[in-house]
Formats: structure tokens, sequence, C-alpha cells
């Protein structure tokens, strides 16, 4: 019988505003933690290292299986967002340095024109080298808050465990292109499944309010939010409902939903980041650079940009540029494309940030201003002087911490790690699948199915309509539009099939192939009109299922093509719910490409593409 996976939430459909409580440590213990931090904040170190050694940041759900870092992490993190939101070291003022409240940080001044803007630099070359300083001045913070946590326990062995954890801390990251655990969503139970959580803290055990459920203001200031709802509601919200209602309140079982039926088309985005994009300049960001060979649609951050509708609902904070930060969804998710971005430096070392100019204006860097290996990551410091730069931050480890998957720094290693964790959905590793006799697939009401075959079997046969002397046909959804064309965020649905007359229903439907988020929101600048940035929707994995269904022959260039042309269909929704048709999208563009790709042979080889082919263009300006 096949092992059937369903990914689901443990949760009510709706869940109801939490009661705010933070941990009691029965006396003022927060005083003496501020004499303690440093009067220059923004000088970036990371956390030390122990003894030598740099420990791993786990993923959340391993993080949760150690007690004491676990409990460690949950109290840092309520410490931070009871901090006033006044103290360079709370949560508001720290998650502030990416966006709103569009404030200076650590004495670093805005320039004239950029009082707007956050410091976080977007469709940049700096993209994934920003995030790492800013990561790590998180995570030296919480450190801090983690040790001096520790050591308010009661002097015995349980303070002995807490200390000897604490040495250790390391941030969590959400692997969210990771199969989930049987019977689990891609969303943890930990960020969506309560709005409160039991924290064995000095005090002993205490119900407290969720740190990783949302942020509530203290106090909302309503300048810093000036669209309708967000000026309404004191705490972050997910997939809020009603939309666009000042009561409205977070449907976690919602977002689950959207990221559970997003899986697949995320694992084969990732892989084929990993396997066919080995120029930094145009995987780092999603600034359209055009290319003859149609091969550079994709990168890290337009994935990223998918992850923040899909984690945000839509229109929750997540959803919003601006906004993002404040949900502390945010970190966990960053934290996971710097690993991404740390696994695709081992497989691709001599590629590294060249000169592009700045298409998104920052608070210290011009729309038109050069940005290179050498610009100021700006506000981080590496002393009272200076900043950090690209150059500065291209080995990760030295903020004295690693993940997993490249603490050997070995090629093969990571590559493993890809194929194990990131093929579940993909003919580029069905080969190697094939000897494990096991391969997913989305049934129509989109669930997973484990898919089993040997040769000779219908489903061998199924196998050999794909895979053809060692190669497959990958099918892929390229696209171009004005990344500000909506003037907010807003999703791109492909579907293949019939699209369902219940706009709620949509991202459920068992024929969307995929949806590409265009992650937008409040900025200023100019020509914010024509930024055009790119991305992709992967279609293989969903005509593979239509192969096993027998409704396709095979993904052979001449059938499949046909196949497209006749049952593709684009929808088009903005983060208000707002459907919108896509010939009004400005710069909108979507081209049908193919690739004759070599599968993998073994666990250490990643599939191999061949040329890229053009086949038709929807909606071409």
């Amino acid at each position: 019988m096949d092992i059937v996976i369903l990914f689901t939430l443990a949760l009510s459909a709706l869940t109801v505003p939490h009661v705010e409580a933070r941990y009691d440590y029965g006396r003022d213990v927060r005083r003496a933690l501020q004499k303690r931090q440093s009067t220059q904040p923004a000088i970036t170190t990371g956390a030390p290292r122990i003894n030598g050694s740099i420990p791993f940041r786990k993923e959340i759900r391993k993080l949760e299986q150690d007690h004491e870092q676990w409990t460690l992490y949950i109290l840092a993190l309520d410490w931070m967002q009871f901090t006033s939101q006044d103290d360079p070291y709370s949560w508001y003022r720290m998650t502030g340095i990416h966006a709103a409240p569009f404030v200076d940080y650590g004495g670093v001044h805005a320039l004239p024109d950029g009082g707007e803007n956050g410091y976080c630099p977007h469709v940049s070359v700096l993209f994934p080298t920003w995030h790492r300083p800013y990561l790590a001045y998180f995570e030296q913070v919480m450190y801090n808050i983690v040790q001096y946590i520790a050591s308010l326990y009661p002097a015995g062995p349980q303070r002995i465990r807490f200390q000897q954890a604490a040495l250790t801390f390391r941030m969590p990251y959400w692997d969210w292109a990771a199969t989930p655990p049987y019977n689990q969503s891609v969303l943890p139970l930990s960020v969506g499944g309560d709005s409160d959580i039991t924290a064995d803290g000095p005090s002993g055990v205490q119900q407290i309010a969720n740190p990783l459920f949302t942020f509530t203001f203290k106090p909302l200031d309503r300048s810093v939010f000036p669209e309708f709802p967000f000026f309404e509601w004191n705490e972050t919200k997910r997939a809020p409902n009603p939309p666009n209602s000042p009561d409205a309140i977070s449907n976690n079982s919602d977002v689950a939903r959207m990221l559970d039926a997003g899986l697949r088309q995320y694992q084969t985005r990732l892989y084929n980041l990993f396997a066919n994009s080995g120029n930094y300049s145009s995987w780092s960001n999603e600034a359209w650079i055009p290319d003859p060979t149609n091969a550079s649609y994709d990168s890290i951050e337009s994935l990223h940009d998918t992850i923040h509708l899909a984690a945000g609902g839509d229109s929750g904070h997540m959803a919003i540029i601006a906004y993002s930060a404040f949900d502390p969804v945010f970190f966990l998710h960053h934290a996971n494309v710097d690993r991404i971005f740390a696994m695709w430096q081992i497989l691709y070392n001599d590629s590294w940030v060249e000169p592009m100019m700045a298409v998104e204006p920052t608070r210290t860097m011009s729309y038109g201003a050069s940005q290179n290996a050498s610009t100021n990551l700006t506000p981080f410091f590496v002393n009272d002087g200076q900043f950090w730069t690209s150059d500065m931050v291209r080995d990760h480890q030295v903020f004295n911490y690693t993940y997993p998957e490249v603490a050997s720094k070995s090629r093969s290693d990571v590559i493993s790690a890809i194929n194990r964790l990131y093929t579940d959905f993909s003919a580029a590793a069905m080969s190697i699948k094939h000897e494990r006799k096991r391969y997913l697939r989305m049934e129509p009401n989109k669930r997973a199915t484990e898919v089993f075959w040997n040769k000779g079997t219908p489903g061998g046969s199924f196998v050999n309509r794909i895979i053809k002397a060692g190669h497959y046909r990958e099918w892929v959804a390229n696209i171009i539009v004005n990344k500000h064309a909506m003037k907010t965020s807003f999703k791109i649905h492909v579907f293949l099939g019939s699209v369902p007359s219940d706009r709620s229903t949509w991202e459920s439907s068992p024929d969307l192939a995929g949806s590409l988020g265009i992650f937008a929101g409040k900025m200023s600048g100019s020509d914010e009109q024509g930024r055009r940035i790119s991305g992709t929707v992967p279609l293989t994995s969903t005509l593979v299922d239509h192969v096993y269904d027998e409704r396709l022959q095979s993904l052979d260039s001449t059938e499949a093509e046909a196949y497209l042309r006749e049952n593709l269909m684009i929808r088009v929704v903005i983060s208000d719910g707002t459907v919108v048709e896509p010939s009004q999208v400005d710069g909108l563009k979507i081209s049908i490409v193919s690739s004759n790709v070599k599968a993998a042979k073994s666990n250490t080889e990643l599939a191999s593409w061949g040329r890229v082919a053009s086949h038709f263009d929807i909606y071409a300006p």
C-alpha cells in the first residue's frame, strides 16, 4: 500500500488574539543586563566561538528537541519583545533596521533622500551578503540575553545544564523547502500552532505569550503604518481574516495550507538554483539581467519573496517589505536563506559580487549608486569606524556559526544534502530515487503520495516515459514583471487546467502548478515603475503528475508544448485579494522554456542542464 503523507497543522480555522503575558522573573532583572550591553549598537561580532569550535545553527524542529536551548531561545525572544521600543536592543528597534519605522540605527544617518527607506538592499547583489551581518548582529544580541537568563536559574544542576546549553546557543533556521515530518505542515506548530507557550524559566514553568506566533507593538505608532488596516493592528498578522478589516485575526491554518501546497515548487526552484545557476550576479537577486540563453530568470531573492508572501498570507505583515521583519518568522526564514547561500557558495566558490547599479534605494544608498564587493553593509560596524563589506563576510564563519550541511566544506557533502532534502518531487533525481523506488507526487486534494515502481510494472513504465537514456525535459515558466506594478505585493498564479470560480480555493487547487510572489510595498526613490525583476514557476513536477495520470504521454518537446498551450491559465492577485487582469500588469511577460537535462546518477551529482529552448510567450508587452 502506498504511504500517504498529509501536510496538516493542528489549528482551528482561525486563531483568536492571545493574551499578552511575558515571563515573570519575580524581580527586576532587566537593568542589570542593560548595564552589561555595549554602549555602541551595531558593532557586529557574532556570538563567540567555544573552545575554538563553531556551533551549528539548527533547523527549528531540531532545536525544539533540545529542552534547554529551546527554552532559552523562547525566553530570549520574549525578553526582546517586551523590551521598551526605544531600546536599541529591543525587538522593535532591531527588526526596524530592515525597513519600518525608517529611523537611524547605531548612529548611521540616512542620506538626504533616504529617510523613508530601511537599510536593507533589495534587487541588489548585496541582498545575500547584507543579511549575513544582520543575522549575526541579531544572534549576538540574543546570545548575550541567553547567557544572562541562564545565569538566573537557581544554583545547582539545573543552572549548570542551562549555562552549558547557553554557551553553544545559535539562532535556528526554518527549512521551508524540506518535506516536513509525517503528518506535519511546512509551517512548524511552534510558529503557528498556539498563541501561548510553556516556558521552563528561572522562576519555574510559566504560560507566556508565544513569541514566535506574533509580535505586539508596545505601543502601536500609527504613523509608521500609513495603509489601512495596518494602522489598526496592534500585533503582526498572518493571513488576516476577514481581510482588510481592523478586527482581523490571524489564520495560520490558511498559511499552512499555502505553504504545503507550494512545497513542490519550493523544492524544485531551490534544486534548480543549485544545479543551474552558478553566476552570483543572477543567482543573488531578482533584477532582470538580459541573458540570451534564457538561463538567468530565477534567483534566491525571488524564491525568498514567494516564501514571504506565503508566510504572510498575502496581506499579513510578512508579505509587505516595509513591515515584514516585525513578524517573528522573518529571522527563521532569513537564516534559512543564509544557509542556502552558504551551500551555494561551496558549489560555486569562484563566482562572487560584481559591480551593479542600485535599482532600489536604501537608507544610505541612492538610486543608481554603484554597488560592489567593497560597498559598506550599513549599519553594521566591524569596529568604531569601519563597516562590514561583502568581501569581509564571504566566509560565514567569520561570525562564528555554521550549518550542518556546510560544516565539512565538502562539495560532495553539500550535493548529497541537496539530493536528500530537495528532490522528493523532482525528476532530476528520479534515477537515484528509482533505487529506493520512491517519488512524491501531488494528489488532486493537494496531499503528497509516495509512488513506488519496479521495472516492467506500470510504475516502471511511468518512469520510462519521464527519463529517457538518462535524460528528461525540464519545463519552466520564466516571468518578467515590474516589481512595483501594483504598488503593493502581488502573486502571479500559473494553472495547468481549470481555474476555480472561488478565489479562496486557488492556492489549494489541484490545477495550480505554482505561484510567483512579488514582494513589494512602501518604497521611495526614482524610476519606481521601471524596476524589472524576474522569477520562475517550475512546471515539470506538475507535468510528471499528468504523465502518471495518463493525461499526457511524456515530457517530450512537441507533445508537452501542445499540452501547455492548451491548458495554461494565468491569474494575478494583489495583497488585498483583488484579482487583476494579467494584461493590466505593467511589464508582465511569461515565456515557456525547456531544457534537455541529464539526470543525476548518484547522490553526489546534480542534474546537468543543456541548452534552454524557447517555446512560446504569454502577455508579452
